[in-house]
């Protein structure tokens, strides 16, 4: 059996060797054997668990990649590729979403939302129902200035507009991107005051992000098949 030193794994995957022994404590990657002297026998097996691993992280994050491997290690394929799936069923509903913001952007007559016609004044709940957004997202995105609903003279209540329901949108679009809420406010704003140059820029931004996200899922999942391959666990 070919045995593969700590150095060598952590070269080809361009990591320390301190990296790799954090990945074993996590519980992601079997234990590997030891030689006499107490070095790490790291085989084939191991090998593949770390690409497996490197792969995911990007487009997957270190929490869904442990999961995915902890499901892997017990043979639990199935559990393991319904996660990945789940999470690509996420991606593709943000780029479905920052698609139609970018477009209602580009194009201000479009329908905010197709098939409904909207009332010129809603509650939070209409808007929340409306955007697939929950009531209290929207009260914080309130509370840090993103938004400013307007409100009922008599009883106090919010008063949302088609205008604030293009602010959610894009909001939701922004909040899975690199952008801080300063940066946020500042585009989010914009619309507002129908200056949306920037907004729309920001938004192919963030779309540009998702197809990068979407491409590094691709890649995790070719290793974590490739990892199945290995260890026999699918025909």
């Amino acid at each position: 059996m070919r045995y593969y030193k700590p150095i060598e794994i952590a070269k080809e995957l361009n990591i320390s060797t301190s990296a790799l022994r954090h990945y074993e404590d996590w519980g992601v990657i079997p234990k590997p054997a030891r030689a006499e002297n107490g070095y790490r026998l790291y085989t084939k097996v191991h090998l593949a668990y770390f690409r497996c691993l490197r792969a995911l992280f990007p487009g997957f994050g270190v929490g869904i990649t442990c999961d995915v491997l902890r499901h892997i290690q017990n043979a639990e394929v199935d559990k393991a590729f319904w996660i990945v799936n789940h999470e690509q069923a996420k991606l593709q509903h943000e780029k479905m979403v920052a698609d139609q913001t970018l477009a209602l952007l580009q194009d201000p007559e479009l329908p905010l939302i197709p098939n409904k016609k909207l009332k010129s004044h809603m509650t939070i709940g209409e808007v929340a129902a409306l955007t697939d957004v929950q009531d209290s997202a929207i009260r914080h995105w309130e509370k840090e200035g993103l938004i400013s609903p307007l409100r009922d003279p008599e009883n106090g209540y919010r008063i949302f507009t088609s205008m604030h329901i293009r602010q959610i949108l894009l909001i939701r679009t922004l909040r899975r991107t690199v952008y801080f809420l300063e940066n946020m406010k500042e585009i989010v704003q914009a619309v507002e005051h129908h200056s949306i140059e920037k907004a729309k820029k920001v938004t192919e931004d963030a779309l540009i992000s998702i197809n990068q996200r979407n491409r590094q899922q691709f890649r995790g999942v070719q290793q974590l098949v490739e990892l199945c391959d290995v260890l026999e666990l699918i025909d």
